[in-house]
């Protein structure tokens, strides 16, 4: 996969997506149409962030729902698709990567060599990972150890050394080992009540439409987008699932007020095309 990860600029028959609607629209279509990965299956909301994250690597739609994993929430990408970018790019030279040692000697060693630049060289060997408690754990960890000691010192080298072409994704393998991450500040989901504790209902319509009254640029809204989805999960996840016309009704606010600032910016465009 590594040598022949092709991105949008080399391929000109890919799926061309301009606008939020369109996207959405895709979204909606992949979801449902049993072929895109098991993560994705009727979770348009988790497509839609993974072609947006993909399209800013330069990755075609489908590509993005191929190389491209949602994890506890936060995009990352698998290794292979990692290294594959990297080389893809006009500014990298070389990666370099080998297997030193066997047992408890062994590590991971990837040395990425950026144009102009001096080499970055990652190491991560058999004490890093039961330091890091993962040696031995269920899973690849415990199948595949030679791998996933390649994966984390990969991970690290690249993002190192190319942090604008990977633009702060990390490797899917290393995501599956972080703990869901804690609820934040601005998550509106409220925790898992106590039993037998009644808890008043959340007005998620009232909540976003204030949040979006302050939006001001359309990365906003598409912030606002990616926060919806989240509340979403850890509802479900909490259970208490948000009602499907509440979650409806509010993808319609992102998205005309996304709109409203696509218009804006059409009609700056004619004035200046005017003036």
């Amino acid at each position: 996969m590594s040598g022949t990860l092709v991105t949008q600029g080399s391929n000109s028959t890919a799926i061309q997506i301009t606008s939020f609607d369109q996207l959405q629209r895709f979204a909606q279509i992949a979801s449902k149409s049993g072929m895109v990965p098991t993560q994705y299956i009727n979770k348009p909301d988790a497509v839609f962030i993974a072609v947006q994250m993909g399209s800013e690597l330069g990755l075609a739609p489908l590509q993005s729902l191929q190389n491209i994993a949602v994890i506890n929430g936060r995009p990352s990408i698998w290794g292979d698709a990692l290294l594959g970018l990297v080389k893809a790019s006009a500014v990298c030279d070389d990666v370099i990567e080998s297997i030193e040692g066997d047992g408890d000697n062994m590590v991971a060693i990837c040395v990425a060599k950026r144009k102009g630049k001096s080499p970055v060289t990652s190491r991560f060997s058999v004490q890093d990972a039961k330091s890091a408690g993962l040696w031995g754990k269920t899973g690849p960890w415990k199948q595949y150890p030679s791998r996933m000691l390649q994966m984390r010192a990969r991970g690290f080298a690249l993002r190192d050394a190319f942090p604008d072409v990977l633009r702060g994704l990390i490797t899917a393998e290393e995501a599956q080992d972080i703990p869901s991450e804690s609820i934040r500040s601005e998550d509106t989901t409220p925790e898992r009540a106590p039993a037998k504790q009644i808890q008043a209902p959340v007005d998620y319509i009232k909540i976003f439409s204030g949040r979006l009254d302050k939006c001001v640029h359309a990365s906003g809204v598409d912030h606002e987008w990616s926060i919806w989805e989240s509340t979403i999960q850890k509802a479900e996840e909490a259970g208490r699932p948000i009602a499907p016309e509440i979650q409806s009704t509010v993808f319609d606010m992102i998205g005309d007020k996304r709109s409203e600032f696509s218009e804006q910016v059409a009609e700056e465009q004619i004035e200046e095309v005017v003036a």
